[in-house]
């Protein structure tokens, strides 16, 4: 029974995993159609393919470890195509600096571990030194995501942590300790108990931080909305005032002859009210008030013509 459960949890964690190492592809989709690696890191793809031919030589060793070769070698697969498109529309100098980087880790210290299992080591002692190796890799990567959750804490914004990516970590994580449970092996399971504790303190993290970060763009919304608002009063005070100096020159050249000006005590009372009660509407008010302004003035400017 738990032979069968341990199967079938094995299973899950291989669907769960192969997603995840399918998650780049979006970005190489990119990377193709701009035949650029714009500022793109190459160093997790191949970190990640030293680890799945490790664990996959780890599952091969292994009695009964099947499905942990299945899943890694189908990752290491992957990760060899990401690291091939990498290169291709990489820039010459990036393109050199990471073919060395692939040759002494994906070649030689990979081939060295391989040689000095096969050659060197006997017996138990194999799955040992390769179970710690496979272990301290797996978790450096689950601790890759701290510089992240260090800039959410900093910044107080979940704009550089996906929700979704730290939940399906986690969520890989839980599955892998559970199979480590139940065929009791302790180079799958601490290094995966270990990223379960840590994609969750990334979930709370994302929980925490992302209703700081709804509210601080509320408030930045209405910050903005508040200055716009400020401008379009001042905007239309200053038009009001414009239209209003035009119909006054309109008013004493009419038909040739000037009328009587108006006191400029009075002109400067006038425009000083209209400034008072411009500030206290909106601009929706203000505009009709400019509108009943203007109607006046048309209508004294009649009247002063039929005189």
């Amino acid at each position: 029974m738990a032979s069968l459960l341990s199967v079938i949890v094995a299973i899950v964690g291989n669907i769960i995993s192969i997603l995840l190492f399918l998650s780049p592809v979006g970005t190489f989709k990119r990377v193709v159609k701009k035949k650029s690696i714009e500022n793109f890191s190459g160093i997790t793809y191949v970190c990640t393919l030293l680890s799945t031919s490790l664990w996959t030589f780890y599952g091969i060793l292994k009695p009964g470890g099947f499905l942990v070769a299945t899943v890694n070698g189908a990752g290491a697969f992957l990760q060899s195509i990401y690291i091939i498109l990498y290169l291709i529309y990489a820039p010459k100098d990036t393109k050199v600096k990471y073919l060395k980087l692939v040759g002494a880790l994906n070649i030689g210290c990979l081939g060295l571990v391989i040689a000095l299992i096969l050659f060197v080591v006997h017996g138990s002692h194999r799955l040992n030194i390769l179970g710690l190796l496979c272990a301290g890799l797996t978790l450096a990567m689950y601790g890759s995501p701290l510089s992240a959750m260090r800039t959410v804490m900093k910044t107080k914004s979940v704009e550089y942590m996906s929700f979704l990516l730290s939940f399906f970590l986690s969520l890989n994580a839980a599955v892998w300790s559970a199979y480590a449970v139940l065929v009791k092996d302790y180079f799958i399971g601490v290094p995966n108990a270990i990223g379960l504790v840590l994609g969750l303190a990334q979930l709370a993290l994302y929980l925490a931080y992302h209703k700081q970060s709804g509210s601080t763009s509320k408030s930045m919304l209405e910050d903005l909305e508040e200055e716009g608002s400020a401008h379009l009063v001042q905007g239309d005070l200053q038009m009001g005032e414009s239209k209003l100096k035009e119909k006054k020159k309109d008013w004493t050249l009419s038909k040739g002859r000037s009328l009587p000006k108006t006191p400029v005590s009075v002109s400067r009372q006038h425009s000083l009210q209209m400034i008072v009660r411009a500030h206290s509407l909106n601009p929706c008010e203000l505009q009709s008030k400019w509108s009943l302004e203007d109607s006046d003035l048309k209508n004294a400017h009649a009247v002063n013509t039929h005189h």
